[in-house]
């Protein structure tokens, strides 16, 4: 008689274990620019290898797969191959027993559909269409191309001034990017392959907590070229494209509708993440460069302060930056009641020194974006007794950073996930009483790998409250300047991925008002780039200095390191004002964090990148 034995794993199945968490951390630091067919092919011999091997199509069909695909990397084959690629993987579909078989043909046919022409240029050039034009991935994943490693380095060796120098290079905004950037940068840092990515923004906020913007002096400025340039909106596209035409030697002109400069940085972020002097810091040392300014100007038409007409007339080129200021609508009954406010009124009156007062009220925010956590935090700071956040879909498929989620629940939010807003109850003096909710249920994943929700088969919710805030998304103000000939689609404004605007000589936008609400670095990236094209649509070709000295390579071993976090002051008392919230690193922290960088502009083909930015 046979005895049961207790399955523990053995040597070998923890060693496969790690080997798939280390797969992981590769997978998860995959550089921007590599060939799809290629890495493709590679997840296709995973799957292959994961196979058990009793059916045929995930046995025999996914290694026919593979040679196809390895014929198209390797120059022997034809169209018709793409042609015998989608039927083989089309009857996996059909026929795999298991979902190995299953999603590896799938992933096939994604990725014909997907990029099927890098799978033509293949066959007719024998290479991949992709190129690695930025080798360093966080550089490359930086909308404004920032030497990233460099200002490491920098601040490894407490060279805080030289680190905000290189910074602005690229970025004249360091320290709203070091406080609130959403750090794009550390999505595929290569650390991950050891451990976990550099703390960049962390870095970036020691380096301007130690050498503040405004006592950092700016470059050297071009001989002056008497062209100006009139730039509509003062927020942080409209500043980034004054401060690099200062420099370049053209004159800025910014028209500000507001009382002060910022835009959403000011207007649309609360102090507590990022506080007023510290925006007040970058905007100093960009008006250094001599940028004229006019605010509580209105561009429009002929009725307001000016018209697009005469700025056309009056300047050499224009640079519209107007940003998405105005807000959305939810769409139901009760829309229009007392006590309903829009995100973006509630962040503005704050902006304006001017907070609504929620004490002993209860607020309910719909939304699940960051603009939504900012309008949670800032509700309880007000004095509200209970705020919840309604959102339709679960906690993980918010859009607002992970931290923001939890620093909103620490601070005392409830989550109501899986409630879709169905209508606002009010009063018969028609003030907000409650909003009722509709329960959802998660169903199928949608083309952007979000569980779609759909209503559950139950009562509606009744959540009683006196304030509801929509902050559901963001758009821009758009018809006089479609009155003015810029033309119009989808409520943003048309420019080409240069900035210009066709048919319309000298005219440029950029930022929100084109590509619709993004992040901060990404409306800098886009002041950046109209700047160099708005230099090159004058006549000129100004490459913006910087002779900071980069430190050279430590080649010390890297080990494996835990990486430091950025710590915030605790939930029970900060919750109470609007006071700073996130606490610096401490110099030793930092100097390990540092150490930690790979230093992939050294290494390798990194080696090869210039000290000119990619635009310039």
């Amino acid at each position: 008689m046979s005895r049961l034995k207790i399955s523990t794993p053995n040597a070998a199945q923890l060693t496969v274990e790690r080997l798939y968490k280390d797969l992981e951390r590769h997978i998860i630091a995959s550089p921007p620019g590599l060939c799809p067919v290629d890495l493709q092919l590679s997840f296709l011999k995973l799957c292959h290898a994961q196979t058990c091997g009793k059916c045929v199509p995930c046995r025999v069909g996914l290694l026919q797969l593979q040679h196809l695909m390895e014929d198209v990397l390797e120059g022997r084959a034809t169209e018709e191959t793409i042609a015998l690629i989608e039927e083989t993987a089309n009857n996996i579909t059909d026929s795999a027993d298991c979902a190995i078989g299953y999603e590896a043909a799938h992933m096939v046919l994604a990725g014909l559909e997907g990029f099927k022409e890098d799978y033509l240029h293949h066959i007719k050039t024998g290479k991949c269409s992709y190129t690695i034009t930025q080798p360093v991935p966080c550089v490359a994943l930086c909308p404004a191309g920032v030497d990233i490693p460099g200002y490491i380095a920098l601040v490894g060796e407490e060279r805080y001034a030289d680190a905000v120098t290189l910074i602005r290079k690229d970025n004249p905004f360091p320290t709203a990017c070091a406080l609130i950037c959403e750090h794009p940068c550390e999505a595929r840092c290569r650390r991950n392959m050891i451990d976990s990515s550099v703390n960049i923004r962390g870095l970036k906020r020691m380096a301007v907590d130690n050498a503040r913007a405004n006592t950092v002096p700016v470059p050297k400025k071009a001989a002056a070229t008497g062209k100006k340039v009139a730039i509509v909106g003062g927020g942080p596209g409209g500043l980034s494209a004054a401060y690099y035409l200062e420099l370049m030697g053209h004159h800025a002109v910014v028209f500000e509708e507001k009382s002060k400069l910022g835009g959403m940085l000011r207007y649309g972020i609360p102090n507590y993440r990022f506080p007023r002097e510290r925006l007040d810091e970058d905007i100093e040392a960009i008006l250094s460069t001599g940028v004229e300014v006019h605010t509580n100007v209105t561009i429009g038409n002929e009725e307001d302060d000016m018209s697009l007409s005469d700025l056309r007339k009056e300047y050499d080129a224009v640079y519209v930056a107007i940003g998405a200021h105005t807000d959305k609508k939810i769409g139901i009954e009760g829309e229009d009641a007392k006590g309903v406010i829009s995100a973006v009124e509630m962040l503005r009156s704050i902006g304006d020194d001017n907070p609504p007062d929620f004490t002993g009220k209860t607020v309910v925010v719909v939304g699940g974006g960051n603009v939504a956590m900012d309008c949670t935090r800032s509700a309880i700071r007000l004095g509200a007794e209970k705020v919840g956040i309604a959102y339709r879909r679960r906690q993980e498929d918010m859009t607002a950073l992970p931290e923001e989620i939890e620093g909103a629940i620490a601070e005392g939010a409830e989550l109501y996930s899986l409630k879709a807003p169905h209508k606002i109850e009010a009063d018969e003096n028609g003030q907000v009483t409650a909003i009722w909710v509709e329960p959802q249920i998660i169903g199928a994943i949608d083309a952007w790998g979000r569980a779609r929700p759909v209503r559950a088969e139950v009562e509606l919710k009744r959540i009683p409250c006196d304030i509801v805030v929509v902050a559901i998304g963001q758009g821009i103000e758009s018809r006089h300047f479609e009155e003015a000939g810029i033309p119009i689609k989808r409520g943003v404004l048309q420019a080409m991925s240069e900035s210009s605007i066709e048919n319309l000589p000298g005219m440029f936008a950029g930022g929100d008002c084109v590509t619709g609400p993004a992040t901060v670095i990404r409306a800098i990236a886009a002041g950046k780039v109209a700047a160099a094209n708005i230099d090159e649509y004058l006549g000129y070709h100004h490459v913006i200095p910087c002779d900071v000295e980069i430190p050279q390579v430590n080649y010390a071993d890297r080990q494996p390191c835990g990486r430091v976090n950025m710590t915030e002051r605790e939930a029970g008392e900060r919750k109470h004002d609007f006071c700073a919230i996130e606490e610096c690193m401490t110099k030793q922290e930092a100097a390990q964090e540092a150490g930690r960088c790979l230093r992939c502009d050294h290494y390798g083909y990194g080696n090869l990148k210039g000290g000119r930015a990619a635009i310039w």
